[in-house]
């Protein structure tokens, strides 16, 4: 069977999904996937194009009274298959996160304390907005009067996104503590 790259497996399980329009899946990629995986605009219909062409999915024109024609894609069995293969393949490893205070603070040396703990304390509010913006998906997730049966599984990568984001946080109070005390050591030397 042909391998195909991630953003066309995450693809293929969002059409699992009651998103069938490239709008729809589009929305679904901003208000969840967006926070773990990222899917440009610009990738959607290429990826679903592919997906047509080699029969995973199928398309047809819908439309209705007083809306414009739009295209809804649904998944064919190859398509399943094609899914449950990707997901039943272990990870090869974990991934590696591209994080720009890391890279920041791993040159401190060349900025003034102050300045590295202006950056940690900017990025800890972020990731204080972060984590507020999971609990209210996790809020509306839990307040829907139509449970999906995704459900569990989508409460299960919100809370490792809550996790993260609360470890960032407890990593960012222990670190601005170390700065804050470089800084009180950094000035009585230099007096």
């Amino acid at each position: 069977m042909k391998m195909y790259n991630h953003t066309t497996y995450a693809i293929l399980g969002i059409l699992t999904t009651n998103c069938r329009s490239g709008y729809a899946i589009k929305q679904l990629i901003d208000r969840s996937l967006n926070h773990f995986w990222k899917i440009s605009y610009g990738q959607i219909y290429p990826t679903l194009k592919r997906i047509v062409d080699d029969g995973l999915a199928e398309v047809r024109d819908s439309s209705g009274e007083g809306k414009r024609d739009k295209q809804e894609y649904t998944l064919t069995s190859k398509g399943m298959e094609a899914l449950g293969k990707w997901l039943s393949e272990p990870v090869d490893q974990p991934p590696l996160e591209k994080n720009e205070i890391l890279l920041k603070l791993f040159f401190g040396r060349h900025q003034s304390t102050d300045h590295s703990i202006k950056l940690l304390t900017d990025y800890k509010g972020k990731l204080q907005e972060r984590l507020a913006t999971y609990m209210t998906i996790e809020e509306g997730i839990l307040n829907q009067e139509e449970r999906s049966e995704d459900v569990d599984y989508w409460l299960f990568t919100l809370d490792y996104g809550k996790r993260a984001a609360l470890a960032s946080i407890d990593w960012c109070d222990e670190t601005l503590e170390k700065l804050n005390s470089k800084e009180e050591h950094d000035g009585q030397t230099s007096v």
